[in-house]
């Protein structure tokens, strides 16, 4: 009797410890369940054009904790947009991609669209409803090719630190952004507001122009329709961006010429601002995703490091705008090698908890509807709903942003008048 005791409790005690192994696989601390042997060896490939991609390696090393044998790599795609499509179709095919909602419909990229996976499957469990709805884009068909990753804004980096200086408050208001640039001019700084260098982009003037100029389509859906068809009727709606660019250059609050002197629009924009001495950093988003990491290298921010956000220029005397727009999004290659598991990671990554790490790594704004922002953004995470526009939802098409940017730009160098350019509107053209 006593050795049959012995024995059931020796095969009990190898069942509970069996099932203590086993939970592991079952569940992880966040939540998601494998739906897939857990065993399983295969290659998994995402191509994009950033140099480097943190944020993902971090969430290859989490999904390796369930799935130990699938093997991860990311690949930079040289002149990304030009090549993707013949990467697509290559030998050795990526299985996710970088993508964003101005491919859909659009001819140029018909290459790279009949390989997109449609997302809303539900027979792939995506838990798209962690997203904020405006950030998701369908094409013709109704289906979700794109899911965001990260999502982008405009705005303008201030040093808190510097405002308290010299005494003043940070502007809330077009009117409170003026005095306040005057006031700064006064104590001795020659460009109260900087942003990137006209010789090498034309972005800089369309970070002030398109909230605006996005806002006054809002509130005007005839205007929507011409513009989206690039009716030079449009144009005339363009003039409350336009003159407000005008008008932050000809009353002193931005010197070209100090911020030509940004020798590149990424690292050296972020690097000027810390040395401490600009008091508004005109950018968007993600350009602030490159500030945690280069903090160590700015020597000037590292003896004397200060506080600084990320804030909406307030363009009318109502504020400023939170333009919530896709900054990157993922697509999954349907006719990839190891596709299962390729939707097995996608459902893994699209969650409230891996997005949100994934934004806190690369200091960009997550999309889904827990917006726990990064403290750096935290200006807009206050920003009212009514203040808040979606692009995608509005229905913005991308010839409508290249519009705007190239007349921001050439009333910003002084390359036409706003009368002038806004009778040009549909017939712009990029600046050699």
């Amino acid at each position: 009797m006593k050795k049959l005791i012995c024995i059931i409790l020796a095969v009990c005690t190898a069942v509970s410890l069996a099932a203590c192994g086993s939970k592991p696989q079952e569940e992880t601390s966040a939540g998601f369940s494998p739906a897939l042997d857990t065993n399983t060896g295969c290659s998994i490939t995402v191509a994009g054009s950033y140099d480097n991609f943190e944020a993902l390696e971090a969430e290859f090393e989490r999904f390796n904790e369930i799935y130990p044998n699938v093997e991860f790599s990311y690949v930079k795609l040289d002149d990304y947009n030009s090549t993707l499509g013949a990467a697509l179709e290559g030998s050795n095919k990526p299985n996710i991609f970088f993508s964003y909602a101005w491919m859909l419909g659009n001819e140029k990229y018909d290459s790279v669209t009949v390989h997109m996976e449609d997302l809303s499957d539900p027979a792939l469990a995506l838990d798209l409803d962690c997203i904020r709805p405006g950030l998701i884009s369908h094409d013709a068909e109704g289906r979700v090719p794109v899911v965001p990753v990260f999502s982008r804004t405009y705005g303008m980096l201030v040093n808190n630190d510097l405002f308290k200086k010299e005494g003043l408050s940070i502007p809330a208001t077009w009117t409170e952004l003026l005095e306040v640039c005057e006031a700064f001019r006064g104590k001795g700084y020659a460009s109260p507001m900087m942003g990137y260098s006209l010789k090498s982009s034309s972005c800089f003037m369309n970070t002030i122009a398109y909230p605006l100029f996005t806002a006054t389509l809002a509130e005007n859906p005839e205007a929507l329709a011409l513009a989206n068809e690039l009716n030079p009727a449009a144009g005339e709606y363009m003039r409350p961006a336009l003159e407000a660019v005008e008008q932050l250059i000809e009353k002193g609050c931005i010197d070209l010429a100090e911020c030509d002197k940004i020798e590149d629009n990424y690292s050296q924009v972020i690097l000027r601002f810390f040395e401490g001495d600009v008091p508004m950093m005109i950018c968007t988003g993600d350009t602030v995703s490159g500030t945690k990491k280069r903090e160590s290298q700015s020597e000037a921010f590292t003896n004397a490091p200060f506080d600084y956000c990320f804030a909406p220029i307030p363009m009318t005397e109502d504020g400023g705008y939170f333009i919530d727009s896709l900054s990157l999004g993922f697509s999954v290659n349907r006719d990839c090698d190891n596709l299962d598991m390729t939707n097995e990671f996608m459902r893994f990554l699209i969650t409230t908890t891996e997005l949100n790490a994934m934004a806190s790594v690369k200091r960009l704004v997550t999309p889904t509807k827990d917006m726990s922002l990064d403290s750096v953004y935290a200006p807009f995470g206050q920003m009212p709903a009514e203040r808040t526009i979606t692009p995608e939802v509005l229905g913005i098409k991308d010839s409508l942003t290249v519009q705007v940017r190239i007349a921001a730009f050439q009333v910003g160098k002084g390359e036409a008048t706003v009368d002038e350019i806004i009778t040009m509107y549909g017939s712009l053209e990029d600046p050699k």
